[in-house]
């Protein structure tokens, strides 16, 4: 076995899945900052973030081809402040999420500490494609930009049978 989650044969073009999958067990170690995920409506979900003490300026949200990336670093305040106890987090912090091909985001707000990011994977349009079947010595249709090495039509080998009897 070599260890390839996607490693059948008959699994074609799904190398980006595992490229996927790697990236998001690395990335799910560190829980901080908290967060949830619900799902909003059949094709929703919001995602939660608890960042207490993190101003918007501070945060920041992007989708890096198929990650959305959230990432957040507290100014330091001009002001020294002594502390005889501190207990909330404020460290910087980066948490990505993998997106499905198709997934959008919706919206991003922050409220009471909160941030929360919608996402939604609009309804794919149901698509039916006949392929047409030739004929083998009749023209091939078109391969999309794709070059094959057409094969010659096949040969019929008929016996000679000697006509002259006479």
């Amino acid at each position: 076995m070599s260890g390839r989650l996607f490693g059948s044969p008959m699994f074609l073009g799904f190398d980006h899945l595992e490229q996927m999958l790697e990236r998001a067990s690395k990335g799910a170690g560190d829980g901080y900052p908290p967060y949830n995920i619900e799902q909003i409506a059949p094709n929703g979900l919001r995602i939660t973030l608890a960042v207490a003490g993190f101003r918007m300026d501070d945060l920041q949200i992007t989708q890096e081809d198929n990650q959305l990336v959230i990432r957040g670093r507290q100014t330091e305040e001009a002001e020294e402040r002594v502390y005889l106890h501190r207990g909330i987090a404020s460290r910087q912090f980066q948490k990505a999420f993998v997106l499905a091909e198709g997934i959008e985001i919706g919206g991003a707000w922050l409220d009471n500490g909160l941030l929360h990011i919608d996402l939604f994977r609009p309804q794919p349009e149901v698509r039916v494609k006949q392929i047409e079947i030739v004929q083998g010595g009749q023209k091939r249709p078109a391969s999309g930009g794709a070059t094959f090495k057409a094969r010659p039509a096949p040969r019929v080998l008929r016996p000679v049978t000697d006509v002259s009897d006479s």
